[in-house]
């Protein structure tokens, strides 16, 4: 499957709540979730990828499908994920893990891929399979299979929303199973198979790996893994499969130890010497991540990593990883390595390390966002692109607000008007997601009063 493209499903969503657990968990809240954190991913890889919803918004079925091939037409190189949780009904109790299901007009590698995937990245598994529509038995059971012409859809079932168990795993695992998911299609596209983790055999390089975490997972050492794989560097590659060696290094001597201080925490103190956070934990008997200040801890008897000289800066309203990174022209990996961050929140108030190294941001002028503003008018406006809006005001999405503050680089200068021709096929659905807009603001920036479109119609652009 050459020049992959993908369609990201949210499953549910509206007034379709899809299964809903005891404590009150949506299934349609979960996939969007999912969905937004695929999406992203894939954008990151540089992989054409296009999401059908990012809003909690009621789709029918046959909308559902318009939209999935209104993306990047009917062709059998474009995938469809679609993204559900699965419930196991009344009187069903227990059943937990992930499946994958395909269409009858695909074989199973992709949801082979899938699935092993979601197994390495710690998830439990169950199968995967196809679905047959009773009625007609030459046809699947399911429209995301049926109806969307060559693609290449699979459904994907992350566990059980009825089983507690399940559903948190997926609450506190979803990033890492959708890390799985997108590296699983992409192996795919490139024509490789997913292999398993035996114990002590294989192992498939994940996003976030690095070869000390690799080694101290299966009890082994950076130069054995090295030596085993005939490595000379210590850079990995996301899909990479490395040899385990069998031998195991001896216990680390336990003769060193540190004592915390004010910012520290498991993860900087594991980071600043070498070591894991699970690694801190077992040496010093601790049953959570708290630590407070002045207490003694055991490191393992590894040398400190050379301290990466720093400034500080103290959060303020508004502010992100991603908006500070691009501030100090530094990445949001180095910003939570520097000061031992698990997550992306911040604390209004909240002192950051931040490299040396890094040199302010380009100067900016700001805008004042408008009724009918989107992303895509303010870029236009202003001669920049809609990424570089996002990056540069730390935005994780296209949503905006009246009244809000964006930065806008200096360098850009007001574009014309552009305009699109309306061809076969088109939609207003499908124009406003090539250009990064709203059906709405084309609506109204062409007065227009319903969705129909004629061939050659010519349609004003933000």
């Amino acid at each position: 499957m050459n020049n992959l493209q993908v369609v990201i499903d949210a499953g549910h969503g509206g007034t379709d709540p899809g299964a809903v657990s005891s404590s009150g968990v949506r299934e349609k809240d979960l996939t969007l979730q999912i969905a937004k954190e695929m999406y992203q991913q894939f954008q990151d890889r540089g992989i054409p990828v296009t999401i059908v919803r990012n809003t909690d918004e009621t789709l029918s079925p046959t909308e559902r499908v318009n939209r999935i091939l209104n993306a990047y037409g009917n062709k059998p190189n474009v995938v469809v994920i679609s993204n559900h949780i699965n419930a196991a009904g009344s009187g069903i109790q227990g059943a937990e893990g992930a499946e994958v299901i395909y269409a009858l007009r695909n074989n199973s590698t992709l949801a082979d891929n899938i699935l092993t995937a979601l197994g390495n990245a710690g998830q439990k598994t169950r199968k995967t399979f196809q679905r047959r529509l009773p009625s007609d038995t030459s046809k699947d059971y399911y429209f995301i299979h049926r109806n969307t012409g060559t693609t290449q859809p699979v459904i994907v079932e992350y566990g059980f929303i009825d089983n507690p168990q399940d559903l948190a795993r997926i609450q506190n695992n979803y990033k890492s199973y959708v890390d799985a998911v997108v590296n699983a299609v992409i192996a795919t596209a490139g024509g490789t198979t997913i292999p398993t983790v035996p114990s002590g055999n294989t192992y498939v390089v994940k996003s976030g790996d690095s070869l000390w975490s690799i080694a101290n997972k299966f009890n082994t050492t950076v130069n054995e893994l090295k030596s085993v794989n005939a490595l000379t560097s210590n850079n990995l590659q996301v899909g990479q499969v490395l040899t385990i060696p069998g031998a195991t290094p001896s216990t680390p001597t336990t003769g060193n130890t540190y004592t915390v201080k004010s910012g520290d925490s498991l993860w900087s103190i594991a980071n600043k010497y070498n070591t894991t956070v699970n690694t801190l934990k077992s040496l010093n008997g601790l049953t959570s991540n708290s630590l407070q200040i002045g207490q003694t801890l055991k490191l393992p008897g590894n040398e400190p990593q050379t301290p990466v000289e720093s400034n500080t800066y103290t959060v303020k309203s508004g502010d992100s990883l991603w908006s500070i990174a691009n501030r100090y022209n530094t990445t949001v990996s180095a910003l939570r390595t520097l000061n031992g961050l698990t997550s992306d929140s911040l604390t209004i108030g909240q002192t950051l390390l931040i490299p040396t190294s890094t040199t302010s941001a380009p100067s900016t002028n700001t805008y004042t966002v408008k009724s009918g503003d989107s992303l895509w008018s303010i870029a236009n406006r202003y001669n920049t692109t809609v990424n570089a809006l996002r990056t540069l005001n730390g935005l994780t999405s296209d949503s905006l607000t009246i009244g809000q503050t964006l930065l806008i680089p200096t360098s850009t200068t007001s574009a014309p008007t552009n305009t699109y021709t309306v061809k076969s096929g088109d939609s207003l659905w499908s124009i406003a997601n090539r250009y990064n807009t709203t059906v709405n603001t084309l609506k109204s920036l062409n007065n227009l009063t319903s969705n129909t479109l004629q061939i050659g119609q010519t349609l004003r652009l933000p």
